[in-house]
């Protein structure tokens, strides 16, 4: 007789068609990252500073935006507030995750004051990861069968 196997909580996720940008200005971190997703499924832009990202959000339009918070120059607080001061159509309304080594309370409310959907502590586990990344690209179908985000 076998014994069942025991499933992970994530067993059954996949990212398949959901398309990632992701910020973070440590190369190790940022390829680290970009293999999780991946892993999963992900399409994944990542890019090193905060002005490439929003470039490349404004270009690429991602289902989801993950960026680190303290980085050199302009950081994640900085790109959130350009990002929803942009017109729904041009990105505005990107559901998003900071990713940071910022812990507590009191940084997880100012994540999420700024326009964050997510407060995401680092080092974060593939699994958490890639849950948080499934429910921001969470796609609701609206009453006449279009998709709506």
């Amino acid at each position: 007789m076998s014994r069942p196997t025991r499933r992970r909580p994530n067993d059954d996720l996949y990212l398949g068609g959901v398309s990632v940008l992701l910020v973070e200005d440590s190369a190790l971190v940022r390829g680290t990252i970009v293999a999780m997703l991946e892993h999963y499924g992900a399409a994944v832009t990542a890019v090193g500073s905060a002005d490439a990202a929003l470039e490349a959000l404004v270009r690429e339009r991602p289902d989801v935006l993950v960026t680190d918070i303290a980085m050199p120059g302009k950081g994640g607080y900085w790109l959130i507030g350009k990002v929803r001061a942009l017109p729904p159509e041009r990105g505005g309304g990107t559901p998003a995750a900071a990713l940071t080594g910022f812990t507590g309370p009191e940084h997880r409310a100012s994540i999420l004051r700024a326009g964050f959907q997510y407060h995401i502590e680092k080092p974060v586990a593939l699994e958490n990861l890639a849950g948080i990344v499934a429910l921001l690209a969470l796609k609701v179908k609206a009453p006449k069968g279009e998709i709506r985000r």
